[in-house]
C-alpha cells in the first residue's frame, strides 16, 4: 500500500496532517468515473502503467493515458523518479493524505457537481469492494484474513462536538496504522482499505422522503 486512501468526511478547516484539499480545478479534473478508479487503484496498488491499468479495467493502453495526463496536470499524481522508459511510463500518486471536503468548492454549482461526482464514484467503488468481500471473500478467503477483517455498524446519539471528537479519535487510530505500515512488504502482505463512515442520520419523519 503505497499511501492512506483519499479522506472525504474530515472537515477541510481541521486539517492538522496538512492533507491536500483538492481545488475545483482538481475536483473537476477527478469528476470522471474512469479517472476515478485509475486515481484509486494508484491509491491503494501503488505505481502503475498505462498498460497495466487498461488491462485491469478493460480499456486501451491509448484512452488510460489520456486520463492519466489529465489527473497529471493538476498535479494528482505523477511519473516515479527512475523507472520505466519514454514508452513505459510508471504513473504515482503523491504521498500524503487527499481531501474532497473542500468549502469554497461546493458554493458555486460546477464545484458541488464534480465533488458529487468525485465522492459518488469513490464510495460506490468502495461499496463494490465490500460487497465482493461479502460475496466471495467470507467464504474463500483464509482463516486468518477473515479473523483479520473486520465489517461492523452502530448508532450512538450524540452532539456536533462529541461527533467530532469520536471522528478525531478514529482518524487517529487509521492514520497511525498508515504511518507505521505505508511501505511494508514481504510474505502475506496485502493493500487493505479501511473504511470508517460517522455521519448524522435524518430524523424521523424525514425518512419518508428518502423511501
Amino acid at each position: 500500500m503505497e499511501d492512506e486512501n483519499p479522506r472525504t468526511a474530515e472537515d477541510a478547516a481541521e486539517n492538522p496532517r496538512g492533507d491536500r484539499v483538492l481545488d475545483a480545478g482538481a475536483l473537476r479534473a477527478l469528476a470522471h468515473p474512469l479517472r476515478v478508479k485509475i486515481y484509486d487503484i494508484l491509491s491503494q496498488y501503488g505505481p502503475q502503467t498505462a498498460s497495466s491499468l487498461a488491462e485491469r479495467l478493460g480499456e486501451s493502453s491509448g484512452s488510460t493515458s489520456y486520463h492519466l495526463r489529465a489527473l497529471a496536470k493538476q498535479d494528482l499524481i505523477h511519473e516515479v523518479d527512475g523507472r520505466g522508459s519514454g514508452r513505459e511510463r510508471w504513473w504515482e500518486r503523491p504521498r500524503g493524505g487527499v481531501s474532497f471536503a473542500n468549502a469554497e468548492a461546493i458554493k458555486t454549482p460546477s464545484g458541488r457537481a464534480a465533488t458529487q461526482i468525485v465522492m459518488g464514484e469513490f464510495f460506490k467503488l468502495r461499496q463494490e469492494q465490500l460487497m465482493h468481500f461479502i460475496d466471495r471473500g467470507l467464504a474463500e478467503e483464509e482463516e486468518e484474513w477473515q479473523e483479520g477483517s473486520m465489517i461492523s455498524t452502530a448508532t450512538a446519539r450524540l452532539t456536533p462536538e462529541q461527533s467530532a471528537e469520536l471522528s478525531r479519535n478514529i482518524m487517529a487510530l487509521i492514520d497511525d496504522a498508515v504511518d507505521k505500515y505505508r511501505t511494508q512488504t514481504g510474505e502475506n502482505v496485502r493493500p487493505v482499505t479501511i473504511r470508517a463512515d460517522l455521519f448524522p442520520l435524518p430524523e424521523l419523519e424525514d425518512q419518508g422522503a428518502l423511501s
